[in-house]
């Protein structure tokens, strides 16, 4: 989209003249002489539509500069005329009552006369009045419900008021329902763009360009801008660009571009404190691996570093507490639970407690178990890491326990001993493999 700007005429070399913004000490670009109505002055401002592209600015067309009002005698201001019919300072309109005028014959006594005799109102033409159908309407007990004429309104009653201040009461909508202050989901780390904003400040007016798309969506933004704008170019019969030079420059602002975003998600997770999610704590300081910090960003890292730590801590504290209270109330399957779901990946069982769990698990696993229990005793089982150690005692006889040994053999293989079977080799895990870092195909040697 072009924008208008005012630009000075630095020198003239036949039909191509040097322009550079008005105010600025050195040249900006050029642009046809042909372009300036009157033929270009060295010297003289005008006002031009610039289109600012990657490789730089281009003048679309080129202006006289605005000439003063002959309307104001010193040029700088604007004159306010002001009315010297007196009227009020302050002028009040009050809202009407109700949902609007009345219209003929509209009135209370004739709306509730019209249906009280069956013509009801926007009832279509030769429609069947059912009312009469149902027989005359039983008179009301003049006890039950007191009688009040058509159209005479009964005593107002008054709602009870607060005696709280009205800053004091909860702000909401009209439902009641207090209002809430939507900045994202709940957990999240609030968005900042202080140095990313640093770090635009920095470039020149050809990196601008670039460096937004690196922002917006890396490499891949970077490459799709070059492609769309050569296509709309060689659309407008104007000379493209060259993409391996937008390339090049991309590529070297690139690291400093993550740089800036991974100091403003650091600075948003320091600033959100406790109510940041662990996962998304975790999640910054990862992505610190692939990123080439700074001195400003290696204190934030170690900031980062200490605050996960800490949360780490007291859960693998709570952990450990939950773990021993089920080894000692024995209840076997809540154990199970924690061992196969720890706080974090480096969290491990003691051997005393992995000893004493593979002992209580292979005991209850018997042929007497409930079918229900033993199946989600071996469910359980089969998702942690002793699962290769526990040894059970016998198999329900029951289609559904002994299609679940069979099936689980490989992870437990004392199952193939009970079953009399060959151990199967154990399952492979459920991750998925991770993916070369390049986009091109990797080759085994022989």
């Amino acid at each position: 989209m072009s924008r208008r700007i005012e630009i000075e005429i630095t020198s003239l070399n036949g039909d191509v003249a040097t322009w550079r913004a008005a105010g600025a000490k050195l040249p900006k670009g050029v642009l046809q002489a042909s372009l300036v109505p009157g033929g270009p002055v060295v010297g003289s401002v005008y006002r031009a539509d610039v289109e600012q592209y990657m490789e730089g600015m281009e003048v679309l067309s080129v202006m006289p500069p605005k000439s003063a009002s002959p309307l104001d005698p010193r040029k700088e201001r604007i004159e306010l005329i002001v009315s010297e019919k007196p009227v009020p300072d302050v002028t009040v309109t009050y809202a009407s009552k109700g949902r609007g005028p009345r219209r003929e014959g509209d009135d209370r006594g004739e709306r509730g006369e019209g249906r009280r005799d069956g013509a009801k109102r926007g009832a279509r033409p030769g429609a069947k009045d059912r009312s009469n159908d149902r027989g005359p309407r039983p008179e009301r007990p003049s006890g039950d419900r007191p009688e009040r004429p058509v159209g005479e309104r009964g005593p107002r009653t008054e709602r009870p008021r607060s005696d709280r201040p009205r800053s004091d009461r909860p702000q909401g909508d009209r439902t009641g329902r207090p209002s809430r202050e939507r900045s994202g989901p709940p957990g999240a780390p609030p968005v900042t763009t202080t140095f990313r904003n640093a770090f635009l400040a920095t470039l020149s007016p050809e990196q601008l360009p670039v460096a937004e798309q690196l922002l917006r969506g890396g490499m891949p933004s970077v490459r799709s801008a070059v492609a769309e704008q050569n296509k709309n170019a060689a659309a407008q019969g104007r000379p493209t660009i060259d993409p391996g030079t937008i390339e090049r420059i991309a590529e070297d602002l690139l690291p400093k571009t993550t740089l800036a975003m991974w100091k403003d998600r650091a600075a948003g997770a320091l600033g959100a404190g406790k109510e940041l999610r662990l996962r998304d704590l975790r999640a910054v300081v990862t992505s610190a691996k692939t990123t080439s910090l700074d001195d400003e960003a290696r204190t934030q890292l170690k900031e980062l570093q200490g605050a996960l730590t800490a949360r780490l801590e007291i859960l693998r504290t709570q952990w450990n507490e939950r773990l021993d209270v089920a080894m000692k109330s024995n209840n076997v399957a809540e154990a199970l639970r924690l061992v196969a779901r720890p706080p974090d990946m480096s969290t491990r069982v003691s051997s005393e407690t992995a000893t004493a769990l593979v002992a209580a698990v292979s005991a209850a696993l018997t042929a007497e178990l409930e079918v229900a229990k033993w199946i989600e005793l071996v469910n359980l089982t089969v998702e942690t890491s002793i699962r290769r150690n526990v040894k059970p005692l016998g198999i329900p006889a029951d289609e559904s326990a002994k299609a679940l040994a069979v099936k689980n053999a490989g992870a437990i293989p004392e199952f193939a001993k009970l079953l009399g079977m060959k151990v199967p080799p154990p399952p492979p895990p459920t991750r998925a493999p991770r993916r070369p870092a390049s986009g091109r195909p990797t080759t085994r040697r022989a």
